[in-house]
């Protein structure tokens, strides 16, 4: 039964030994005391340990944190008390630092957070706070970053989650945005009767410049026509005098191409006069060879009668 022992020494130096052996996994870090002073920071990776003489004083998280902070009472340039609470979005940078820089950085960081605001906010007016909350994360990342430096912690940004102000100002700011509203709306529907009215007149007189210029045009095509038919009256007077003139000359030259006498040409005078004596004139000028020729006429019809 002396082997017991000896099992029992190789079980408790095995477990020892596994024990001393540590991995630090992805975006982690270990900070590392032998007896109780600072020995050194493990990365990723496979580490041995000195057994009882080394131990992991704390494990650290690489990874970029978030941590949301409870509202906070505020007082505005105004003296108005409204509650904030923001959002910090931080990284370890040192885990040395971070591991003995501050005893509870969170803690630390809530109160700088709420010191920090308080101090922003007391700057500004209630109306600029509600409106400039990328100036006020702006200076609070500042403020922060240099300020958790030393603890091995980085700011990369502050958010403001949540702005409550009194319900008071709330009920008068929600009476002031249904009057911004109702100001919108009424300034909309005047303008859209304003467009409509611009809109009908235009329209009118479009309608009216179209009806003159039509009526213009049917002037114009009027005014052509009657233009053209009168053209084309004279010239069917002016083709038929021609036509006349031209068939009376066709007949003159006719009586003279026969030989007429003048006999002949004078009982054509005679057939003339008695076409101009048809009753429509009220005056006929004869002239002295026509009043010879009526003599003769009267000659002949008396000679006529003896017969």
């Amino acid at each position: 039964m002396m082997w017991i022992p000896v099992v029992i020494l190789i079980i408790i130096a095995l477990l020892i030994v596994v024990s001393s052996i540590k991995i630090v996994p992805q975006a982690h870090a270990y900070v590392i005391e032998r007896l109780g002073a600072y020995q050194g920071t493990w990365s990723v990776g496979f580490h041995v340990k000195v057994p009882v003489i080394d131990k992991v004083a704390k494990k650290v998280i690489l990874k970029e944190q978030v941590v949301d902070f409870a509202p906070q009472p505020v007082i505005t340039k105004d003296n108005v008390t409204m509650r904030i609470d923001t959002v910090v979005f931080y990284q370890i940078t040192d885990p040395k630092l971070y591991c003995y820089g501050v005893q509870n950085p969170i803690m630390a960081i809530e109160n700088l957070t709420a010191t920090t605001l308080r101090n922003i906010i007391g700057e500004l007016e209630l109306d600029e706070s509600l409106t400039s909350r990328e100036i006020i994360n702006a200076k609070m990342r500042s403020t922060l970053d240099v300020a958790t430096d030393p603890w091995g912690i980085k700011v990369n940004r502050v958010e403001l989650k949540n702005i409550i102000p009194p319900a008071a100002i709330q009920d008068a700011m929600e009476k002031q945005m249904k009057a911004e509203r109702e100001r919108r709306e009424s300034i909309l529907i005047a303008e859209g009767e304003k467009r409509s009215a611009i809109l009908i007149a235009e329209g009118h007189k479009e309608s009216a410049i179209l009806d003159a210029e039509a009526d213009k045009e049917a002037m114009i095509l009027r005014a052509e026509a009657a233009r053209e038919a009168k053209i084309r009256e004279a010239e069917g007077e002016a083709q038929a005098i021609l036509k006349i003139q031209q068939a009376n000359a066709d007949g003159i030259r006719f009586l003279r191409e026969a030989g007429a006498d003048e006999a002949v040409l004078r009982i054509k005078s005679l057939e003339a006069f008695e076409k101009a004596a048809d009753g429509k004139a009220t005056k006929i000028i004869i002239p002295s060879e026509i009043q010879g020729l009526a003599g003769l006429a009267k000659s002949v019809v008396e000679t006529v009668k003896d017969e």
